[in-house]
């Protein structure tokens, strides 16, 4: 890879605006792919000053045969902030990836999981417990892992993230650091907050503002990935769809939400959207949900 063309930009995205080091590789992995495209179609050589739009849609229409329409609509985003990046710092003369035609996307609706499935999903860990499948320190963290994703819609990102200095415990929210660096307050809810608690007084070693809440058994800061094949054990357990994520588990709690009533612009601040728009595709979940119970219940449905 040419690291004069990536190592500065992924700085800037570390450094400056503060993403996340699962989007930095996303960003990485899109600018790799452009790069080799580029060696093997003999343009890189040419220098990437002259790239064109043309080019572009030529990467875009292999692209096609080699990823879904949506990761490479977001290679090409990252493309774009990549291009922009560099044409600030007067090292290209345009961006070529702007206005550049890409195939349409479908409007996937987001896969939550039912109020009751997420009880049986929540209960798994100390079911296990109860089993002595597991001990009572990762029966009781993953656990706090669920309820914090479910009951204060935190990323996984931001879970790893936490801090106790990041807790209020006496008003029972939490500050959080999202996307972009942005800061947020998260309501963890009762059920959440007493988790919080126990962990706390039960199993945890270091409490001090900088020391981290979800630890490994050495008290070490967890990784994603660890949370990751956790909830796929916990899924089988409960019986339901092992291909639920993380962030499906957020998914869940912004339609629940909704469901029960909740105004969209206070569900968009509690999930740290950016954007109104993003938040919207749930009252589509929402209403999908009520047309099914109007269906079920009316006699003239």
């Amino acid at each position: 890879m040419s690291a004069e063309w990536w190592a500065p930009f992924e700085a800037y995205l570390a450094k400056e605006r503060r993403y996340s080091r699962y989007t930095v590789r996303n960003y990485r992995q899109a600018f790799e792919d452009f790069y080799r495209w580029a060696l093997s179609a003999r343009l890189w050589e040419r220098g990437v000053e002259v790239l064109s739009s043309r080019d572009v849609r030529d990467f875009v229409i292999e692209g096609q045969r080699r990823f879904d329409r949506r990761t490479l609509h977001n290679h090409v985003s990252g493309l774009r902030a990549w291009a922009k990046y560099w044409r600030q710092r007067n090292k290209l003369p345009t961006n070529p990836f702007v206005g550049i035609p890409l195939p349409k996307l479908e409007r996937r609706l987001p896969t939550f999981l039912t109020e009751a499935q997420v009880v049986r999903l929540l209960e798994s860990p100390l079911r296990l417990l109860e089993n002595e499948s597991i001990d009572a320190f990762t029966a009781w963290r993953d656990r706090l892992v669920m309820e914090l994703i479910y009951g204060g819609g935190l990323r996984i990102s931001e879970v790893v993230g936490l801090d106790y200095g990041h807790i209020d415990f006496a008003s029972g929210v939490a500050r959080v650091l999202g996307k972009g660096g942005k800061e947020r307050v998260c309501p963890l809810g009762s059920v959440a907050l007493a988790v919080v608690k126990k962990w706390r007084s039960e199993f945890a070693v270091r409490t001090t503002p900088s020391a981290p809440v979800v630890v490994t058994a050495r008290h070490e800061r967890l990784s994603p990935r660890v949370i990751q094949a956790g909830l796929k054990r916990y899924l089988t357990l409960a019986d339901l769809p092992t291909e639920v994520t993380p962030h499906k588990l957020r998914h869940s709690y912004a339609t629940h939400l909704l469901n029960a009533g909740a105004d969209l612009r206070l569900v968009q601040e509690l999930l740290g959207h950016a954007q109104l728009q993003t938040t919207q595709i749930y009252t589509h979940v929402s209403m999908a949900r009520l047309q099914q119970i109007y269906a079920q219940a009316h006699p003239r449905a």
